[in-house]
């Protein structure tokens, strides 16, 4: 393991460092937007030390990878290069801010030589690292590990299309320690490009696990970039005049691992205790076993505090030893899919719309059969605009306006050719109210699906490529295991059954944001006064979160309370229909998923209720 020099940088009171990109086509607009924060001369509110990007996700990962496949040169975030770095270098080197980013995707290297490049082009002094290690598509044919969740055998190597372990912030901080002014990372934990800042500046070491886990923190809330700061929020209307303008977040971060969050002066959006607390909730299982390669991280005592317009200190993260495993995604091809979008408008618009996509697979199905193709895998159908994504709790009987949305799944590329042929030949045999903007017809597209699975650390060679030299890292660690002494908080305690009681709908209670774990979802929910959250918890268990996305829902559902933010977390498992591009779903990414439940009734006090309004 990489020792620190303990003593170095303990007296820097903070970094600041802004989150400049959430995922791969993230708007160009952050970059300038955060150097001219960072210009404001003699303002500590625009001196910022780090921009930090995050491009990565699974689906991302396969792209890259046939990206790859048909040029040794690409497989990496293009526009990292041709339009970040080309257009803000200079400005860049000026201010002396580094940049971290995981833009390698499946090609760091490659990523790395263009980055070098540029610089070269450009006639600046500054040094590129890149991080080397989390590519595992080599090893595919001796690997066996069964899929860490649903224990499935591992994919037919022939149909992998990537493998690449998640790595940690400790090789980040390695390169910068060792002068990289850019570092550039394959797939990492996306709150490492964070994390591996604060790790080199303030000297945290290993067993510093709580501060890693609030710079952890820091990271997760920085990785989706305006979703702190007000994007994606339950009050948009607090923010929606702006959103044109929104400012990227911007982290300050202490030594001892607490931090403010904010965003540049005068740009759109709002930074408030619900933006903050919706995304430390989003995309995350057990709130109290948050696993990173370099801690295990315990968010449930974290407390969020508005101290200033635009401005919110998180503290109280707690952290436990590493795991001695990194998790590893693979993706593998598996059939095809495709599908498409109608509307329908007029008396009976959702009934004329169920029947059209029927009707369509009737079709599909009798050519299938002529053909000797089999049968769909799988088939969905979702009347968009009549409740469909409610199920059971929808309210919509009839409506003059819908989206049809209809999909499958085939083993053959040519059976998905055979829907979309035989949905274009229905538009003259339809009911009355077909309609829609045309363009290109869709068109069949691989099946890609995730297989994860764990590795030992000690079964990883990382190495940091300087361009000229090579450096490697050590990523073993002695820990076993995780938080062995955690303990669950206490939880809410019961309404008075005195009380005359009312119902409302949650949202009026609270905040929410739901997001994908692979083919599971979370969705958090925050109290918006700490007294709502008895009222809450009461009504929200385990069966009513399950009976309310049962249209869904194929597995079970896991409740975790969080005291320290006044938040539940319920992670629902395969909910999302494989999720990513398997999925067949409208909403894949359970996006939507806190909005279906913020409208779920809440039996309060009469008197809170009264306060409400």
């Amino acid at each position: 393991m990489y020792e620190f020099e303990k003593s170095r940088n303990v007296s820097k009171t903070n970094i600041r460092i802004g989150g400049a990109s959430g995922y791969w086509g993230d708007s160009a607009m952050a970059t300038p937007q955060l150097l001219k924060s960072g210009d404001l001369a003699g303002d500590l509110a625009g001196d910022l030390d780090y921009l930090v990007y995050d491009y990565l996700a699974e689906v991302t990962m396969s792209i890259m990878a046939r990206a790859r496949a048909q040029d040794p040169k690409m497989g990496y975030a293009r526009d990292f290069i041709s339009v970040v770095l080309k257009q803000n270098l200079g400005e860049i080197a000026r201010q002396n801010v580094k940049v971290i980013s995981n833009a390698g995707g499946v090609n760091p290297t490659a990523c790395g030589e263009a980055a070098r490049a540029l610089i070269a082009e450009q006639g600046l002094d500054l040094k590129v690292a890149v991080v080397l290690g989390d590519d595992l598509i080599d090893q595919k044919d001796s690997v066996t590990a069964k899929e860490m969740f649903s224990g499935e055998a591992f994919p037919d190597p022939e149909n992998l299309v990537s493998i690449n372990a998640y790595l940690g912030a400790f090789p980040i901080a390695k390169a910068l320690a060792e002068g990289a002014d850019i570092v550039i990372t394959g797939r990492s934990v996306d709150s490492a490009v964070t994390l591996g800042a604060c790790i080199h500046e303030f000297g945290w070491g290993p067993n510093d696990v709580d501060y890693l886990s609030g710079g952890t923190l820091a990271g997760h809330l920085l990785e989706c970039g305006p979703q702190a700061t007000g994007g994606n929020f339950t009050d948009w209307h607090l923010a929606v005049e702006t959103i044109d303008t929104i400012g990227y977040p911007i982290c300050e971060v202490h030594p001892d691992g607490s931090f403010d969050i904010t965003k540049p002066p005068g740009t759109g959006g709002i930074v408030n205790v619900g933006t903050v607390s919706e995304q430390m909730i989003y995309e995350i299982g057990d709130p109290q076993a948050y696993i990173v390669p370099d801690v295990v991280c315990d968010f449930s005592g974290v407390a969020i505090n508005q101290v200033s317009s635009d401005r919110v200190n998180v503290s109280g993260a707690k952290g436990y030893p590493a795991t001695d495993s990194y998790k590893v995604s693979a993706t593998f091809s598996d059939g095809w899919r495709a599908g498409s979008y109608m509307t329908f408008y007029g008396v009976d618009a959702r009934r004329k719309g169920q029947a059209f996509a029927e009707a369509t697979f009737k079709r599909a199905r009798t050519v299938l059969r002529a053909s000797n193709l089999g049968d769909f895998t799988d088939t969905s159908i979702e009347i968009l605009g009549a409740d469909s994504q409610f199920g059971s709790h929808g309210r919509a009987d009839d409506t003059r306006e819908v989206v049809v949305k209809y999909a499958a799944w085939h083993p053959d590329k040519a059976g998905i050719g055979i829907l979309l042929k035989e949905a274009a030949g229905m538009g003259l045999s339809s009911p009355p109210g077909l309609s829609g903007f045309f363009g290109t017809r869709a068109k069949p597209s691989p099946v890609v699906r995730l297989f994860s699975f764990l590795i030992p650390k000690d079964d990883l060679g990382i190495e940091i490529d300087f361009g000229d030299r090579r450096t490697s890292f050590d990523a073993g660690t002695d820990a076993t295991t995780g938080p062995a002494d955690m303990k669950r908080p206490e939880i809410p305690s019961a309404p008075s059954s005195g009380d005359e009681m009312v119902t409302v709908p949650l949202i009026e209670l609270a905040w929410g944001r739901s997001g994908d774990k692979g083919n599971n979802a979370n969705v958090g929910i925050i109290a918006r006064k700490a007294e709502y959250m008895p009222y809450i918890w009461a009504a929200l268990n385990e069966d009513a979160v399950a009976d309310r996305f049962s249209h869904f829902l194929e597995g079970g559902v896991e409740r975790f309370y969080l005291p320290g933010p006044n938040a539940i977390n319920f992670f629902l498992h395969n909910v999302l229909g494989g999720g990513g591009v398997a999925s067949l779903r409208n909403d894949a990414l359970a996006k939507g998923y806190a909005q279906i439940l913020l409208d779920h009734p809440i039996p309060i006090s009469k008197q809170i209720a009264e306060d409400l309004t």
